[in-house]
C-alpha cells in the first residue's frame, strides 16, 4: 500500500491515514473484530494513528486522542489509547510493543500525565506485560443516554516520571475511544 512503506518489523510509524479499508488490511472485515459489539457502546475515533508494515502491508495499528476526564471530582485530561490491532497470521512477533511503543512516545509530546485504555479481560495480561495495569474501580463513561458503567477493564499507564494515578471515582466526560 503506497501510504504506508515497507519498514523493518522493528518500526513503527505515525499514519497519514486510518480508514475502514486500513483496519480491514490488519483484522478482515468481519462485523466485530474487536470483539467489543456485545458492549453495545458507541465509540470516539481515534486522532492519532500509529502502524507497523511488512512487505507493504499494514499489520498492526494504535490509535490515540486526548480526552477529558475527572478522578476523585477533579477534571484533567488522559490519552486515550484504542484500536489497538495486530494482524492474526503476524501475532506473537512483538508487534503490539511496538505499536503501542511508539503511539506512546507520541503520548508523551501530548501534554497528558496519563494513558488510558479500555480492554476485553482476556487482553489484560498483554497490556500488563507492556506496563499498563488495571484499574479495580467501576469507570463511568459518556454514551448517548447518558453516563454508563464501562463494561470492559479500565487499564492505566503513567506517561511521566513520578505520574501516579489519583484516587477516587473515574469519570470519562466523553464517549469511549
Amino acid at each position: 500500500m503506497a501510504d504506508h512503506p515497507s519498514i523493518s518489523p522493528t518500526t513503527a510509524v505515525r499514519l497519514t491515514r486510518y480508514t475502514p479499508t486500513e483496519q480491514n488490511e490488519i483484522l478482515g472485515d468481519g462485523a466485530d473484530p474487536f470483539g467489543v459489539a456485545s458492549t453495545g457502546l458507541t465509540w470516539l475515533p481515534k486522532e492519532d494513528h500509529f502502524g507497523v508494515t511488512l512487505g507493504g502491508r499494514l499489520v498492526a495499528h494504535a490509535g490515540l486522542r486526548i480526552l477529558p476526564v475527572s478522578i476523585g471530582g477533579v477534571g484533567t485530561e488522559v490519552v486515550g489509547v484504542g484500536g489497538v490491532a495486530v494482524a492474526p497470521d503476524v501475532r506473537g512477533r512483538g508487534l503490539a510493543r511496538q505499536v503501542i511503543t511508539a503511539a506512546l512516545d507520541h503520548a508523551r509530546t501530548l501534554g497528558p500525565r496519563h494513558g488510558l485504555l479500555f480492554c476485553r479481560n482476556a487482553l489484560v495480561p498483554l497490556y500488563g506485560r507492556l506496563g499498563w495495569r488495571a484499574l479495580e474501580q467501576e469507570v463511568r463513561v459518556e454514551q448517548t443516554q447518558g453516563p454508563v458503567l464501562m463494561p470492559l477493564r479500565t487499564m492505566v499507564t503513567a506517561l511521566h516520571d513520578g505520574a501516579n494515578w489519583p484516587t477516587g471515582a473515574v469519570r470519562l466526560h466523553s464517549l469511549p475511544m
